[in-house]
């Protein structure tokens, strides 16, 4: 016999595949009831799973909060304790050294007038020699710039001189057209 069975008849194809629809028909339904049966499993083990672990889990954080709760108690205390007075006496020398001095020196009145006016003449000469500097930086910047315009108007000229000397050159105008003088 050969490997080629060339014998087949379209009613063989036929039967098998009628076959093949019959069982479908059959295995479809159960692999529905498989899937369903499955996820039912799942949702029920889910559940048993929520039930058994609840408990053990309230429980574990009341023992937690029950082992947290006199340890955070005993560090405020440690704070209260060591921290606090610690706390307030660099407060007190801060408060000390920013404490105007006591009028030990005679200088009452007039004398420390003279201190806010030094300090007046101060910052008045540093205002007067501020705006001494910015009028000179505006004048020089003024006069760089007068000299930039006027190199550059002289080589305008300068342009407009070499344009009416070479007449023979050809121009071009706005609209495009090239024209030849004296033409």
């Amino acid at each position: 016999m050969s490997l080629m069975n060339t014998d087949r008849t379209t009613d063989g194809t036929g039967t098998i595949g009628s076959r093949a629809k019959d069982v479908v028909v059959l295995v479809v339904p159960m692999g529905r009831r498989a899937g369903t049966a499955a996820v039912q499993g799942v949702r029920q083990g889910v559940q048993s799973a929520t039930v058994w672990a609840a408990p053990r889990l309230e429980d574990a954080i009341y023992g937690m909060r029950t082992w947290t709760a006199p340890r955070l108690e005993g560090a405020a205390d440690a704070v209260d304790a060591s921290v606090a007075p610690r706390v307030s006496s660099a407060l007190r020398a801060t408060a000390r050294q920013v404490r105007p001095y006591e009028e030990t020196s005679g200088r009452a009145g007039l004398g420390r007038l003279l201190d806010w006016r030094l300090l007046l003449g101060v910052g008045a000469m540093a205002a007067a020699a501020g705006a001494t500097a910015a009028a000179a930086m505006r004048r020089r910047y003024a006069n760089a710039t007068a000299e930039a315009k006027d190199a550059t108007e002289s080589s305008d000229e300068e342009r407009a001189q070499e344009d009416e000397s070479a007449g023979d050159v050809a121009r071009s105008e706005v609209n495009g057209q090239v024209t030849t003088p004296g033409r």
